[in-house]
Parts: C-alpha cells; structure tokens; sequence
C-alpha cells in the first residue's frame, strides 16, 4: 500500500496490471483487500488497477470530522491528480458507485468512463432496500463470526451465502474485527444523505460512457436501481446477472471482468 495527502487525511492505495488506468472504489466499510481475487486479477490482465481505501478506513487515515459522499470524491480527484493520470475510467460498487457518479460529475475532463455496480441514482429515483435490510447491513453487534454470517447472507443470496461462510467466513470475520464501528456509521450518515440529495438531477448531463451493471436478486440496493440509472444517463448499457445478489462480483468473476474489459476496450 501507498499513501497519498488528501485534505485532513491520506489516502492508501495499491496498483496492479498494465494498460488503462482503472480506479477501483469500494462500499461500505470494505476496503481495497475485499475483492474478490478472481474479479480483479481479470481486471488487472487489461487495466493499471488503483484500488483505494476510502478516508478512514483500511490503510486510509482522516480527521475523525464528518464526511459526504462529494468528499470521498473530492479525495479520489486528488488521487488521480497526484498519480499524474490526464483522465481515468472508475468503476464504483455500491457506496462506490455514489462517489463515482459524484466525481464523474465534479470532473467531466478527467473521467473517460464510468462502470457502475450495485448502486443507485440516490434522491427521489432510488429506491431503498427494506429497512430490516438497512438495519442489518450498519448492524456490528456479537463477534465477528456472527457479524460474518449476517453480513454474508445478506451480500448473497441464501443458496450461495451457506457455501462462501463455509469457505471465507474466517477472512471475512477477521476483517470485520478491524473495523471502527464509529468509522462504519459515519459513511452509513454519507450514504442516508445521498439518498436524500442524489446526484441532484445532474446524470443527464453524465458525458462519460456508463456500464451499469446488477443482480437480480440484490436486496441491499434493489435491482430496479440499474434501469433508473439507465434511464437517467445517456447511452448508458445495462447489464443483469440472473441470480446475483449485492457482491454479485464474486459470484460472476470471470463473466463481469470480461465485460467490463469489453466495454473498457470500446
């Protein structure tokens, strides 16, 4: 990992691969270590990947102060600056997906292209998971293995969930005893004031090339997002996994990395 000074903080990020700039921005409380591995060394056999920890979370470090989601883009147009890249494609999932269509926005010159995956539109054209869904996705009570098998089942669908516990529920418990509970609730506050705000109506205006991309059976961030983001920015494609719940990415490595390739390769 590498670090680089954004305002009151740093941001850590690793590279890999060769080709096209790639800016890879995670979700809630994940960090740039949470990808599937299958998933991004595709990327990585097409694309220069930069994958970030966002402030405060990670290798990432910040003030402690309260942030937004145009803040967590504003820190990730300062990443791509510092690197030297004239422009960069982004792909965002989930919360990721907010600040990649927030820093798209914010920097029309620098952003070449968007992927957006299992995110929404934010504002009035989101809609929102349950809120027994909402609840159980900021919920860090019991240990770790607990907060693992929770998590879990609600990332993917209950026929895949059992299996991947069974084979990663150490790692990801692991990774869940190092989270700041005080950090996770302060992005959950960045993601409850994107959904009141949104983009603000500016996706019409969104130049850049958009893939969109979701599970059909997400019920984090519900499928009918992908089609209100397709609907609102032009020339957007969708794509629909059958079957894919919230991290469908690891669920479809090898087919999402494949056409996320294509699109880039256009």
């Amino acid at each position: 990992m590498t670090t680089i000074p954004v305002d009151d903080g740093q941001i850590a990020y690793r590279r890999l691969g060769s080709g096209r700039p790639l800016l890879v921005l995670n979700g809630l409380a994940a960090t740039s270590a949470d990808w599937d591995p299958s998933f991004i060394g595709r990327l990585a056999s097409a694309n220069e990947l930069v994958l970030l920890d966002n402030r405060g979370i990670g290798a990432s470090t910040e003030d402690g102060a309260a942030f937004d989601i145009p803040k967590l883009a504003n820190d990730t147009a300062q990443v791509i600056e510092a690197l030297g890249f004239e422009g960069a494609n982004v792909l965002g999932w989930s919360m990721g997906g907010f600040i990649a269509q927030t820093l798209a926005l914010a920097h029309p010159n620098r952003i070449h292209k968007l992927i957006l995956l299992s995110t929404d539109p934010g504002g009035a054209d989101a809609e929102l998971a349950s809120p027994a869904a909402r609840t159980q996705l900021t919920d860090m009570s019991g240990p770790p293995h607990e907060q693992a098998r929770r998590l879990l089942f609600l990332l993917f669908p209950k026929n895949v969930a059992e299996s991947i516990y069974r084979e990663f529920g150490d790692v990801v418990a692991a990774a869940r005893s190092r989270l700041s509970p005080e950090l996770v609730h302060r992005q959950s506050m960045a993601m409850d004031t994107w959904h009141r705000n949104g983009a603000g109506g500016g996706l019409r205006k969104l130049r850049a090339p958009t893939l969109v991309a979701t599970g059909t059976e997400d019920i984090v961030i519900p499928p009918s997002n992908a089609l209100a983001l397709v609907n609102a920015i032009p020339r957007a494609w969708l794509a629909q996994f059958s079957g894919g719940g919230h991290a469908f990415t690891a669920q479809y490595p090898r087919q999402l990395a494949d056409l996320i390739n294509g699109f880039l390769a256009l």
